[in-house]
C-alpha cells in the first residue's frame, strides 16, 4: 500500500462510525421536549412542512458530502477537512475554528439538557441551592464523558450502542401510548402560552436535523470513508425523517386539543406506555449528543494542528495507533467546562447554530462548484448534479437569514476576520484546492462575454504592457506603470530573455524571481519573461501576440534608447504599436537629480487634439496614485503674442472644466527661439512632464521617422522625467474623463 493510502487510527465501519453518532445526535432533546410544542404552535401541516424543509436542507448537504467523500480521501477533521481541501486552507480554518467552539459549547448545551431532566425528578442535594447543584451535576457529567472520550473512541462508540437501544425502546413506548387524560379540555386556570410564528418554530426545530456533523467528525477514524460517509449519513437522515414525520401524525391523532401540547412539554412521557423509558431516552439523547461532540470537536483541533494552523503538539495522538487526540480532548473539556460554569448561554446559542449552517452551506458550495468547474479530477462515484448542491447551499444561507439575520451577520463577520488573519499568515498548504479552477471558470465566462463587447469611453482604462527590461536597472519604468495602473487597471511587466540562455526552467525561475521582487515592493502586476534573440525582436513579438482574447494590452510603455544603432529598430517598434492600434507611452528618466519637493505634473499641449485626451487621462491616473496625490496638475500651452494669450487662457480653462479634472491652466508667450527651450525653462521644477509625439506617416520611411525620434531625444535633454504620449486606439479620449452630464 502506498504511503498516502495507509490508514491511521481506528477503522470504524458505517454503522458504528457514522450512522450511530449521527442518528443519536438527530434524536436529541428537541425530539423529546420540544416536538410537541412545535406541533401545538403551528399545527400538523406546517409541522410536516418544517420537518420536510429542514430535512431537505440536511439531505442535500448529505448528497454533497457523499459526492465529496467519493472523490477524495477524507482525513481527520470532517467538515474542516473537506472545505479546506476544496475552497482552500483559509476558508477551511475560517469555518473549522468556529465549528470547534460551536461543538465544544454544544457539549455544555447537551449536558444542560441532561441536568434539567435530572433536576426535574427532584434536587438530589436539597441542602444546596438548585443552581449550584445543577452546575455540580453538569460539571461531573462532563468530566465522566471526557474521561470516556479520552480513554478510547472505540469504547465511547460502544457505549452509544446502549444509548441507541434506550432511545429505540423509548420510541416504542411512545408509539404504544394512549392519549393524555386532559386531551379534550384544559382547566380554566391553565395559562396557554402564545403561539410562535413559522420561522421561530423552524429555528427551534432545525438543530434536531443537524446531527450529521457528528458522523462527519469521525472521518479520520473510518475504515473506508468513501463508503461509510455516504451510506451512514444518508441512512441517518432518512431514518430521522421517517421518525420525525411519524411523531406529529401520531400526536395529532391522539391529542385533539393542540393547546395541551403548548402546556405539557413532557407530552411524550405523559402519553408513553412506560414513562420511565422516555425519561431514560431524554437522558440517553442528551448524553449521546454530548459524547458525539466530545469525539468530534477534538478531532477538528487535531486536523488544524496537523495542518500547522495551531501548535502541532495539540494534535498529538495516543492510544490505539496513536489515534486518540487526548490533548485536544482536554482543551475541548476546558472550553465546555467554561461554558457550563457560565450558565446561561442563550445569547450566543444562535450564533453557534449559524456556524453549523454556514459549514453546511460551504460543503454544498464546494460540491456544487466542483461539478460546475467540471475538471477531469472531479470523478465522484456518488455523482450529484451541481445544481442540487448549489440549491442546498442557497437553502442553507436563506435559512440562516430567516432564523436570525443578526446572528448570521455576526457569524459571517467572525468567519471573515479569521479568514483575513489566516491569509496574512501566508500558510503554505501541501495540497491543491479548487480556487484555480474557480478563477479559471470566472475568467472564461468573463472573457467570452467581454469578447462580444467593444471598449468605450465610459469604461476605458489603461491596460499596460511595460517592456521594462530588468526592473532592477530600470525601476523608473515599473514605477511609472504602477502609478498609471494602481490596482484599477491591468499591468504586465515584461522582460526579454536572451534566446541562447533559454530553457523552460530558466523562464519559470526568472518569472518567479521577478514576481517576488515586485511583490516585496507592493507592485500588483503580471510577469512575462519572453525568450528572443534581442530586445527589439522580443518586444515586437509581445506587441503582436501578448494577451488573451479581448484581454490584450491597449497601452505599451517603453523606455527611451539613445543608442543610434537602435533608432531604426525602435522606429519600427513604434510603427508596429500604432498599426496594432495600441497607445504608446515613451518614458524618459531625467539625467539630472529631481528635487524631492518637485511635485508638479506639467502637461504640454500644442493645440493638436489627437493626443491631449489620452495625455490628460494618464496624467490624472498618475495624480490619483499615492506618490502623486498631493501634486498640482498644470496644463500648459504656448502662444506667439500677448494678444493671443487671453483667448487661449479662456479656451484652455473651458477645456479643463469640460474634462472635470483638478487641473490649472497656464498660457506662456513665446519669448525664446525654440518651443522646447520654453518647455525646459517652464518645467524645470516639475516632478513629471507629459508631452505628445506624432505617429509615423503612412508614406514615411523608418529612416525618416528614426531621425524625428533622434531629434526629439536631443531637444528634450536635461529635462525632468518626461512621458511622450501617442494615442492610436480607436477611442475618443477627450470623452474618457470629459463626458458631459447629458451624455
Amino acid at each position: 500500500m502506498a504511503e498516502d493510502e495507509k490508514k491511521q487510527g481506528y477503522a470504524f465501519g458505517t454503522f458504528k462510525g457514522v450512522f450511530t453518532p449521527s442518528i443519536l445526535t438527530i434524536f436529541g432533546v428537541v425530539m423529546y421536549l420540544r416536538f410537541g410544542w412545535v406541533l401545538g404552535s403551528v399545527g400538523l401541516p406546517a409541522t410536516l412542512l418544517i420537518v420536510t424543509l429542514a430535512t431537505a436542507i440536511t439531505f442535500l448537504t448529505g448528497l454533497s458530502i457523499s459526492a465529496m467523500a467519493t472523490n477524495m480521501k477524507v482525513g481527520t477533521g470532517g467538515a474542516y477537512y473537506i472545505i479546506s481541501r476544496s475552497l482552500g486552507l483559509e476558508a477551511g480554518v475560517a469555518i473549522g475554528l468556529p465549528l470547534f467552539f460551536a461543538r465544544a459549547f454544544g457539549v455544555a448545551f447537551y449536558i444542560a439538557g441532561f441536568t434539567e431532566a435530572v433536576m426535574a425528578l427532584g434536587n438530589p442535594l436539597p441542602m444546596l441551592d438548585a443552581a449550584v447543584v445543577a452546575k455540580v451535576i453538569s460539571a461531573g457529567t462532563l468530566t465522566v464523558l471526557t474521561v470516556l472520550a479520552t480513554i478510547s473512541a472505540d469504547l465511547a462508540l460502544k457505549v452509544q450502542f446502549g444509548i441507541l437501544v434506550a432511545i429505540g425502546l423509548s420510541l416504542v413506548s411512545f408509539f404504544m401510548g394512549s392519549p393524555p387524560p386532559d386531551a379534550l379540555s384544559l382547566s380554566a386556570e391553565t395559562v396557554v402560552p402564545a403561539r410562535e410564528s413559522f420561522w421561530v418554530v423552524f429555528a427551534v426545530f432545525f438543530p434536531a436535523v443537524t446531527g450529521i456533523e457528528a458522523g462527519l467528525g469521525m472521518s479520520g477514524d473510518l475504515k473506508n470513508p468513501a463508503k461509510s460517509l455516504p451510506r451512514g449519513t444518508l441512512a441517518a437522515i432518512v431514518t430521522g425523517y421517517l421518525v420525525y414525520m411519524a411523531l406529529p401524525i401520531f400526536l395529532s391523532m391522539k391529542v385533539s386539543n393542540l393547546d395541551v401540547l403548548l402546556v405539557d412539554l413532557n407530552i411524550m412521557s405523559t402519553m408513553a406506555r412506560w414513562g420511565i423509558l422516555i425519561v431514560i431516552g431524554v437522558f440517553a439523547a442528551s448524553l449521546s449528543s454530548a459524547l458525539g461532540s466530545l469525539l468530534g470537536a477534538p478531532r477538528m483541533l487535531q486536523a488544524l494542528a496537523g495542518d500547522r494552523v495551531i501548535p502541532r503538539f495539540i494534535g498529538r495522538g495516543f492510544g490505539k495507533d496513536k489515534a486518540d487526540p487526548r490533548i485536544a480532548t482536554i482543551l475541548s473539556f476546558i472550553v465546555a467546562l467554561a461554558a457550563v460554569l457560565l450558565g446561561d448561554l442563550n445569547l450566543i446559542a444562535p450564533i453557534l447554530s449559524m456556524f453549523f449552517l454556514l459549514s453546511y452551506g460551504l460543503l454544498n458550495l464546494s460540491a456544487g462548484l466542483e461539478g460546475l468547474i467540471e475538471s477531469p479530477a472531479w470523478r465522484p462515484k456518488f455523482n450529484v448534479p451541481c445544481g442540487i448542491s448549489l440549491l442546498g447551499a442557497a437553502g442553507c444561507f436563506a435559512v440562516m437569514l430567516m432564523i436570525n439575520a443578526g446572528a448570521t451577520l455576526i457569524a459571517i463577520l467572525v468567519t471573515s476576520v479569521i479568514f483575513y488573519l489566516i491569509k496574512r499568515r501566508q500558510l503554505n498548504a501541501h495540497w491543491a484546492d479548487m480556487r484555480y479552477g474557480i478563477l479559471t471558470l470566472l475568467v472564461r465566462f468573463a472573457v467570452q462575454r467581454l469578447s462580444r463587447l467593444k471598449p468605450d469611453e465610459r469604461t476605458w482604462r489603461p491596460s499596460i504592457l511595460a517592456l521594462s527590461g530588468s526592473p532592477r536597472s530600470r525601476w523608473h519604468l515599473v514605477e511609472m506603470a504602477h502609478s498609471l495602473a494602481r490596482h484599477s487597471s491591468a499591468l504586465t511587466v515584461a522582460s526579454i530573455l536572451p534566446v541562447e540562455d533559454w530553457s523552460a526552467e530558466k523562464v519559470e525561475s526568472t518569472e518567479e524571481s521577478l514576481r517576488e521582487y515586485l511583490r516585496k515592493r507592493e507592485v500588483d502586476a503580471l510577469v512575462k519573461i519572453f525568450p528572443a534573440p534581442d530586445m527589439l525582436t522580443g518586444a515586437k513579438s509581445l506587441v503582436r501576440a501578448y494577451g488573451y482574447g479581448p484581454l490584450t494590452p491597449n497601452t505599451i510603455l517603453l523606455g527611451d534608447t539613445e543608442n543610434r544603432s537602435n533608432f531604426e529598430g525602435f522606429a519600427e517598434l513604434i510603427r508596429l504599436v500604432c498599426r496594432t492600434n495600441r497607445n504608446l507611452i515613451l518614458f524618459r528618466e531625467s539625467e539630472n537629480e529631481v528635487p524631492e519637493e518637485a511635485d508638479t505634473i506639467d502637461v504640454w499641449w500644442g493645440g493638436n487634439a489627437s493626443n491631449i485626451g489620452l495625455i490628460l487621462t494618464l496624467a490624472y491616473q498618475v495624480q490619483k496614485s499615492p506618490a502623486w496625490r498631493q501634486s498640482r496638475l498644470v496644463v500648459k500651452t504656448i502662444v506667439e503674442t500677448e494678444a493671443e494669450r487671453e483667448a487661449a487662457q479662456i479656451r484652455l480653462g473651458t477645456f479643463i472644466e469640460e474634462q472635470r479634472i483638478p487641473a490649472e491652466a497656464e498660457v506662456l508667450i513665446k519669448q525664446l527661439p525654440s518651443y522646447f527651450d520654453i518647455i525646459r525653462q517652464s518645467s524645470a521644477d516639475a516632478g513629471l512632464v507629459f508631452m505628445g509625439m506624432r505617429p509615423p506617416g503612412e508614406e514615411e520611411t523608418l529612416e525618416d521617422y528614426s531621425r524625428y525620434y533622434g531629434s526629439l531625444m536631443e531637444v528634450t535633454k536635461d529635462m525632468p522625467p518626461l512621458a511622450f504620449i501617442l494615442a492610436s486606439e480607436a477611442i475618443e479620449f477627450r470623452k474618457v474623463i470629459g463626458i458631459s452630464q447629458k451624455d
